[in-house]
């Protein structure tokens, strides 16, 4: 849940996503990222450009700079797994936080497996909207997108 009673996850605000799991559907080029002193790990989640500056907006509508992208995975949907993207000011033990341009991309321990590699897009085309996960551990999705195994 967001700051203004918009529940987000990885649809983005009231849109489905595609969850695209190695068929190339994206070329994404890895923007420079720094990972923080909170927590190492190997890989992390991956948020490009163009994702990055949607969400660096919808935080600066929110009004606030405390705030950062917190991306976590729970049980749920008809596969078994769904994504959440939400704000958070909070910092819980064993996060891994990445930098990507400004956004901090928040990942907790225990999601941080489920989504090493990942990438998180946005799309804003007349066939496809919201924010969309390229994740290659996925093994299956729901027709919808909205879940995964």
């Amino acid at each position: 849940m967001d700051h203004t009673g918009n529940h987000w996850t990885a649809r983005g605000v009231g849109q489905c996503v595609r969850t695209h799991t190695a068929q190339g559907d994206f070329h994404v080029t890895t923007p420079a990222q720094t990972e923080s002193t909170e927590a190492k790990a190997p890989t992390s989640v991956v948020l490009t450009d163009v994702a990055a500056q949607k969400v660096k907006a919808l935080i600066e509508q929110e009004g606030r700079d405390d705030l950062r992208l917190r991306v976590a995975v729970q049980p749920g949907g008809c596969s078994g797994l769904r994504y959440q993207l939400f704000f958070d000011e909070r910092s819980l033990d064993g996060d891994v936080v990445t930098d990507f341009g400004g956004v901090e991309v928040v990942v907790d321990r225990m999601s941080a497996p489920y989504l090493s590699g990942a990438t998180i897009d946005f799309a804003d085309r007349i066939d496809a909207q919201g924010f969309t996960i390229d994740n290659p551990n996925a093994g299956n999705s729901c027709a919808c997108g909205d879940s995964f195994n």
